[in-house]
């Protein structure tokens, strides 16, 4: 069985987290440059079986896109042409980074910390795999 890869895209940086081989488990594996990306996300499955791809898809209140899915868009098309045997999937990302900052709070990182964006963005790819992995087995179990 293959491990499920989210996206925490940004302009500068993007988060990535990573599941276990049987899919339980969302841990957050690096926050890598996003002109590296496509080229860590290659490597990366060189080594490990990848069976999906889990963007964060960036939506406003009223469930409309976000000016963020500009730059997503054309991200996926090349996530696609770059491994097209591994499905991409878009998952609804709001409040992704309001829950990490939170997460620090309540789990006492100091001020310093909890500014640092890379790790941010690492928590908010964990915090999308672990929804869409959840939201999953609920689907399953209906």
């Amino acid at each position: 069985m293959g491990r499920i890869l989210a996206i925490d895209y940004g302009t500068k940086r993007t988060g990535i987290a990573v599941s276990d081989p049987a899919c339980i488990i969302a841990t957050g594996l690096q926050t890598v440059p996003t002109h590296t990306l496509l080229q860590f996300l290659q490597e990366y499955v060189s080594h490990e079986t990848v069976e999906l791809f889990v963007v964060g898809h960036p939506k406003q209140m009223d469930n409309t896109d976000s000016a963020n899915m500009r730059h997503i868009t054309p991200f996926v098309a090349s996530l696609k042409r770059k491994f097209p045997d591994i499905p991409v999937v878009l998952y609804d990302e709001r409040f992704t980074s309001v829950l990490a900052h939170k997460a620090l709070i309540e789990g006492g990182a100091k001020k310093k910390t909890r500014q640092d964006k890379a790790l941010i963005d690492n928590i908010s790819a964990t915090l999308i795999l672990t929804s869409y992995m959840e939201q999953q087995r609920n689907l399953r179990n209906k």
